[in-house]
């Protein structure tokens, strides 16, 4: 997985009066867990933007004075309510053997058959929480569509890897492809319009049987009538 690395300087006091003077100079009041114990640092603002401000998931590289690092990931962070600036945030540190959890994000590849029938495509998880060795975090999960016809779905027991685990049960459903409104109302209309042509032609057949069988009863009736006014052989 990809690395960003955020320089930092370490914070003597942690109160509330130097907490505010930081955020005043601009800075970020943060606090790296997971360790021997929590380590409290600050760092500039817009030092966080290649991290929050992305869909792609990254790890932190934290470097304290330019004479400590410790390799993490963003465990939480907390926005202003009014004018959304960062307030705080949290790093949890990595360990080489030890797993960790993290949202990674999906990336769909290929065009689906479905959509080329006039299907919709709906991505029901934009994001997939896993848990792995930091060495085998990927940087994205990635789903083929091609296959995908109307009406298929890819779960999550479909995609599974032997690099991390997936934190989601095996039915829940990453993305799939649906019937659009729009060709449900033209497939509806195209019945319809079937059903009153087939009402029509058997209307049409009935009253063309009537006439031909009046017809047939008039034509008998003059045989019968010539019949009986024909002249006796002496």
């Amino acid at each position: 997985m990809k690395s960003i690395t955020i320089n930092g300087s370490k914070r003597e006091s942690v109160g509330k009066t130097s907490t505010k003077a930081l955020r005043n100079a601009g800075e970020v009041p943060c606090v790296l867990y997971g360790g021997d114990g929590p380590v409290h640092f600050s760092a500039p603002e817009l030092a966080f933007s290649k991290l929050v401000y992305t869909a792609n998931a990254y790890t932190v590289v934290i470097a304290i004075n330019e004479k400590e690092s410790y390799p993490a990931v963003l465990q939480d962070i907390q926005f202003h309510p009014v004018t959304d600036k960062i307030l705080h945030v949290d790093f949890y540190q990595l360990f080489d053997d030890k797993k960790i959890a993290m949202d990674i994000p999906v990336r769909i590849v290929g065009n689906s058959i479905g959509v080329k029938l006039g299907g919709n495509l709906q991505r029901n998880r934009r994001k997939l929480r896993i848990k792995a060795l930091p060495a085998n975090l990927p940087d994205y999960i990635e789903i083929d569509i091609t296959e995908l016809n109307i009406g298929n779905r890819v779960y999550v027991k479909e995609i599974l890897n032997d690099s991390y685990e997936f934190l989601h049960p095996d039915n829940t459903v990453v993305c799939q492809v649906r019937r659009a409104r729009a060709a449900l109302v033209v497939e509806t209309e195209d019945e319809e319009g079937e059903g009153e042509e087939g009402e029509e032609s058997s209307e049409e057949g009935t009253s063309g049987d009537g006439a031909s069988d009046k017809k047939d009863e008039s034509s008998d009736k003059k045989d019968e009538s010539s019949t009986g006014d024909a002249p006796a052989e002496s």
